[in-house]
């Protein structure tokens, strides 16, 4: 390290990485959904809406304390990855509790979703929207559709797939996707962080260096 680098590297990007803006997303989704399908006299519609605050909090936070102290950042950032986790496990409990299906990610409704690439709460529910329109007025996909003719790309609930998509499934199984990208990405993240850290140091060894710099320098 030279006295030209800064001792406190650029930081805060946070709102820049991607991981960030899917789980500021994520956070829009659950907010909503807990809103509608979870009784807010229950503790998971809290828990629910607390994780998703944390993985986007924590991000943040991470990405701010890096300047600082890289193991405060791979810390946080662990801590957004586990709340992540946990989020997930949420969705696929209700989806599981209620029978209805968990789909598997070459699902016609879910490709769909993934090629939005929906960056607000409203381009998800106009997915939403779109696929509703593609059920009968029961609730059961239309005979012919390309999501009928693929049941069985959805993971079956009990004995046999789930018949039925309430927009509660088309959100859960859309936030799912969402989440399992979002910890795919700081899982990398994480990687990278580590590498760095083990490669550069942190705060600490840059501090001394600078000293040790100005102490041969003087």
């Amino acid at each position: 390290m030279t006295d030209q680098e800064p001792l406190i590297p650029r930081h805060g990007g946070y709102r820049k990485l991607k991981s960030f803006q899917i789980a500021q997303l994520v956070y829009d989704v659950t907010v909503r959904f807990c809103d509608r399908y979870i009784s807010p006299k229950s503790r998971t519609h809290d828990q629910m809406v607390q994780a998703a605050r944390s993985g986007v909090q924590n991000i943040a936070e991470g990405s701010q304390a890096s300047g600082t102290s890289k193991k405060m950042e791979m810390k946080l950032t662990n801590v957004a990855r586990a709340s992540l986790e946990e989020l997930r496990l949420d969705y696929e409990d209700y989806l599981r509790q209620r029978g209805l299906a968990l789909w598997k990610p070459d699902y016609p409704a879910l490709t769909r979703f993934k090629e939005k690439r929906c960056a607000t709460l409203e381009e998800v529910r106009a997915w939403v929207q779109e696929e509703r329109r593609r059920t009968d007025e029961h609730g059961r996909t239309r005979a012919g559709t390309e999501d009928a003719i693929n049941d069985e790309a959805s993971v079956p609930v009990g004995d046999s797939p789930c018949q039925f998509a309430p927009s509660s499934a088309f959100i859960a199984n859309a936030a799912l996707s969402l989440l399992n990208l979002c910890c795919y990405l700081l899982d990398r993240q994480l990687a990278a962080q580590a590498d760095a850290f083990e490669r550069d140091g942190g705060f600490t060894e840059r501090l001394y260096g600078r000293r040790q710099s100005r102490k041969r320098g003087g």
